[in-house]
């Protein structure tokens, strides 16, 4: 697959879990695809929602400086959606047509807004359509 896809908060926690090894290597094989390729795509919600995760729900919580680290190793190659109006004002639409969450609404339009063709989670419909966007879900 040469287009790009957006990662989901879920990969990144998923790659950090010891007690669902076949999810935790899916899903650093995609973050690796992701970096590598330079096709991965992230928006700041997910670098906030990751970290929220890492730092309050990690048996082993992560540090500030594995955090540091991992901003600038992982996220960084990958982050390319921002808070904007243009954002929030798609969001709304999907939202509104869409009957989802607000964050998840939120996640769809970043992926849109960056162009992707797919979005990997495992928190909505698989196979689901968003105009050229796909869902679809890496643990099935």
């Amino acid at each position: 697959m040469n287009d790009r896809f957006f990662l989901d908060t879920n990969i990144f926690a998923y790659s950090f879990d010891p007690d669902s090894s076949q999810k935790a290597k899916n899903a650093k094989q995609l973050i690796l695809r992701g970096i590598a390729t330079r096709k991965g795509v992230v928006s700041y919600q997910v670098v906030q929602e990751f970290f929220n995760v890492a730092f309050r729900k990690f048996s082993q919580p992560m540090t500030t400086a594995e955090a540091e680290q991992y901003l600038q190793t992982v996220f960084r190659p990958m982050l390319a959606v921002q808070s904007s109006q243009l954002l929030f004002s798609q969001a709304l639409q999907v939202y509104a047509n869409g009957k989802l969450s607000w964050y998840d609404s939120l996640i769809i339009a970043a992926a849109l807004e960056s162009q992707c063709k797919v979005l990997y989670t495992e928190d909505l419909q698989h196979g689901q359509r968003y105009s050229e966007l796909q869902i679809l879900n890496p643990f099935l």
